[in-house]
């Protein structure tokens, strides 16, 4: 068997919120608890574990693959939660998208300050 990765743990400031949140701009669902975690499964095995932080800490970065053809409907989900997207990692081109390798991307950030990415083709390695 590959060594593939399984879950991570995204801290939140609200579990909830922020599970609730991605998984509608990704057009996802939230899995039951289970303990102190929300789990939203991505689809390829691999579950985001929302754990509620009790302190600060550091936001991460998260990029996630979508399928061309879903990529429209996730930036108008942004539009309509109203929420800012951005074609650059550092948010300087705001409502504008990508089109890097060919592909689509955006940037934007979730309730907890995650800098979050959706791409339709992976980044030449």
């Amino acid at each position: 068997m590959a060594i593939r990765l399984d879950h991570t743990v995204v801290h939140a400031h609200d579990r909830h919120v922020s599970a609730v949140f991605l998984a509608e701009v990704l057009g996802l669902t939230v899995g039951a608890p289970f303990g102190p975690f929300l789990p939203v499964d991505t689809g390829n095995g691999v579950t985001l574990d929302y754990y509620q932080a009790t302190g600060d800490f550091t936001p991460g970065h998260y990029a996630f693959l979508v399928p061309d053809e879903e990529f429209d409907a996730m930036i108008d989900r942004l539009e309509r939660m109203r929420v800012t997207y951005f074609a650059d990692p550092g948010h300087t081109e705001p409502g504008r998208i990508n089109t890097l390798f060919g592909g689509r991307g955006a940037y934007f950030d979730d309730p907890s300050g995650h800098n979050m990415e959706i791409l339709t083709r992976p980044y030449s390695r």
